[in-house]
């Protein structure tokens, strides 16, 4: 079986933050931690999420600052609450049948 290794100038956390520099890829990323189950959830996880593309948009030097403030404002609440507003819509939601999709506006 033949090794194959990745390369070592760059972590796995900058390739991260690189490939949510699409937006698509960010958007189908963000969409992963609000499908996960209830006992899969950790307001840390969906915290880090977005801080992932927050940076993401920082280095592309793509973020306004209206969003900069809603994402000041958002980190607070789900630091606060741990996303239970977030989290109760999507269940409510699902029990009317439908669900949340994350879609790039561009």
């Amino acid at each position: 079986m033949k090794e194959v290794k990745a390369p070592r100038s760059s972590s796995y956390h900058e390739y991260l933050i690189s490939s949510l520099k699409d937006p698509q890829e960010a958007a189908g990323y963000l969409e992963t931690f609000l499908e996960l189950e209830e006992e899969g959830r950790e307001p840390e996880l969906l915290r880090s999420a977005l801080k992932n593309v927050v940076d993401a948009r920082l280095l592309s030097d793509n973020l306004s600052q209206e969003a900069k403030q809603h994402y000041e404002e958002l980190d607070k609440m789900l630091s606060e609450t741990g996303g239970t507003e977030i989290y109760t819509l999507i269940e409510f939601l699902d029990a009317l049948g439908y669900r949340i999709a994350l879609v790039a506006k561009d």
